[in-house]
């Protein structure tokens, strides 16, 4: 199985996107994630969504704006209680982690296999076929 990051940008107009796309695939949506981090001394968080695997290809889409959306906990705002907003209306729960900044990373590809490593251990994704 292929699980891939796909960056919609950092959640400022592209947070639109992120929910359009969990309107139109909410027969394959999984999980809605908010991975909460530190990013030059501000509270961030990113955004995103799960599908499932697409049969045929087994190819599993995580959908994310990175760290361009400021922390609820810190400031308050309406671009994540939209999120919030659009997974209870569609019966889900927002999946809250707190993970390292991107920053960490010597490249944005391993941050991202950082992230599906720690959603594979929590069991939020599948383990590597």
């Amino acid at each position: 199985m292929i699980q891939r990051f796909i960056e919609l940008g950092e959640g400022y107009s592209d947070i639109y996107e992120l929910l359009e796309l969990a309107k139109a695939n909410k027969h394959r949506l999984s999980h809605f994630i908010a991975f909460h981090t530190v990013k030059d001394e501000k509270m961030v968080a990113s955004l995103a969504i799960v599908l499932t695997p697409t049969n045929p290809g087994n190819f599993q889409p995580l959908y994310i704006c990175r760290e361009g959306i400021p922390n609820p906990a810190e400031k308050p705002n309406k671009r994540y209680e939209m999120f919030v907003d659009l997974a209870k209306s569609l019966e889900k729960q927002v999946i809250t982690l707190e993970v390292k900044p991107s920053t960490m990373f010597g490249e944005t590809h391993l941050y991202y296999q950082h992230l599906i490593g720690i959603l594979r251990m929590n069991r939020y994704i599948p383990p590597m076929q």
